[in-house]
C-alpha cells in the first residue's frame, strides 16, 4: 500500500524536520506506558514500538522544550493503545462491551487533571489519562486545558459510534464518516498539546476565527485521509468499515482501485484547499498566526513521513 500512497498522493510541500530529543523521548514515553500498566512485555509491548510513537512526535512537534515534545509522545501512546484494544483486542466490538470504559474515563477527563487519585474504574487507561491531565493542568494554561479535555471527551464518544458500527456491520456513508473521522483520529487533542509544546496560543477569541478553524479541520482530515490511504491495505481485512477507502467503495459501487484513486483525490483535493485558507489565516494580522501555520504543517507532514517509514500499518 506504501507504492500506492507514495504514487497517488501529492507530497505535502513543507520542510521536513524532527525534534532532537526525538530518541531520548522513545525510550521515556514507552517506559510511561509500561508504568502505568499499558503494556506488559510481550505482544502490546512489540506493537506500541512498532508503532514509533516518538518519530511521529517528533516530526508533528520538532521545536519546543523536551518536556514538551513527551507530553505529546505520551498522550499518542494513550492514544494507540486505546485505539489498538478497541481495533484488535476486541474492547470495540460492541458498545456494551466499551462504554462501562467510557464512562469511567469520562469521570477522569471531568476532574480536569486535579489532584485526587484516578478513578479505580478507569484501570490502567484511566490512570495514564489522568497523568497526563495532570501535566497539562500543571503547564498553567487553563483554556487549552479546557480545549485538550473537550476533544479527548469528543473522541471517547466517537469510539462508542465505531462500536455501533461494529456491531451490526454497518459500513457508514461517506458523509458520515468524513464527519466521525475527525474525531476517532485524535487528531484534535494532539493539536492542542502541540500548541501547549509551543507556547499554548492561540487565545480562545481568536481560535475562533473561521479562518483558523477552517485551516485546523482541513489540517485533521489531511492527517486522517493520508492515515486511511497508508493503513488501508492492513485495514481492508477488518471487520468494519472504518477506512475512507472502505466508506467510498461501499457508497459508490467502486471496486478497490477506483475508491484507492478517489480516497486519494479526496487529500490532495484538500490540500489545495488547506494551502488556500492559510493566507486568509495570516490576514487575520494574529501575531500568532505563523507560529499555527507551521505547527499545523508540521503535523501534515509528520504523517505523511511518518506512514511511509513507521511498521504500524506494515
Amino acid at each position: 500500500m506504501r507504492t500506492f500512497a507514495v504514487s497517488a498522493l501529492r507530497e505535502p510541500p513543507f520542510l521536513a524536520r524532527r525534534h532532537d530529543s526525538t530518541d531520548l523521548v522513545a525510550g521515556e514515553s514507552t517506559a510511561w506506558a509500561q508504568s502505568f500498566g499499558l503494556i506488559g512485555s510481550g505482544h502490546r509491548l512489540h506493537r506500541l514500538r512498532r508503532a514509533d510513537v516518538a518519530g511521529l512526535a517528533g516530526r508533528a512537534c520538532p521545536e519546543g522544550p523536551p518536556e514538551g515534545l513527551r507530553l505529546l509522545a505520551d498522550l499518542i501512546s494513550w492514544l494507540f493503545v486505546m485505539d489498538d484494544a478497541c481495533d484488535e483486542d476486541g474492547l470495540g466490538a460492541a458498545p456494551t462491551r466499551l462504554a462501562p470504559v467510557v464512562a469511567a474515563l469520562l469521570d477522569v477527563l471531568e476532574r480536569h487533571g486535579d489532584f485526587t487519585p484516578a478513578p479505580p474504574g478507569g484501570g490502567p487507561l484511566g490512570a495514564a489519562l489522568h497523568d497526563l491531565c495532570r501535566r497539562v493542568r500543571a503547564r498553567g494554561q487553563s483554556a487549552l486545558l479546557l480545549r485538550f479535555v473537550s476533544r479527548l471527551r469528543d473522541y471517547l464518544l466517537a469510539l462508542l459510534w465505531e462500536a455501533t458500527n461494529r456491531e451490526h456491520g454497518r459500513v457508514p456513508s461517506v458523509a458520515e464518516y468524513v464527519q466521525m473521522r475527525r474525531h476517532t483520529g485524535g487528531v484534535h487533542p494532539s493539536f492542542a498539546l502541540t500548541d501547549l509544546a509551543l507556547g499554548g496560543l492561540p487565545g480562545d477569541p481568536v481560535r475562533s476565527d473561521p479562518a483558523l478553524v477552517a485551516l485546523d479541520t482541513l489540517a485533521a482530515d489531511l492527517v486522517c485521509w493520508c492515515n486511511d490511504v497508508f493503513s488501508y491495505g492492513k485495514e481492508r481485512t477488518a471487520p468494519d468499515g472504518h477506512n475512507l477507502v472502505t466508506a467510498i467503495r461501499r457508497e459508490a459501487g467502486q471496486d478497490e482501485d477506483a475508491a484507492l484513486r478517489a480516497a486519494a483525490d479526496r487529500f490532495n483535493h484538500t490540500l489545495l484547499a488547506y494551502l488556500a485558507v492559510e493566507p486568509q489565516v495570516l490576514a487575520t494580522g494574529e501575531p500568532a498566526a505563523r507560529t499555527v501555520i507551521d505547527a499545523r504543517r508540521n503535523w501534515i507532514r509528520a504523517t505523511y513521513d511518518w506512514s511511509m517509514v513507521a511498521a504500524r500499518y506494515a
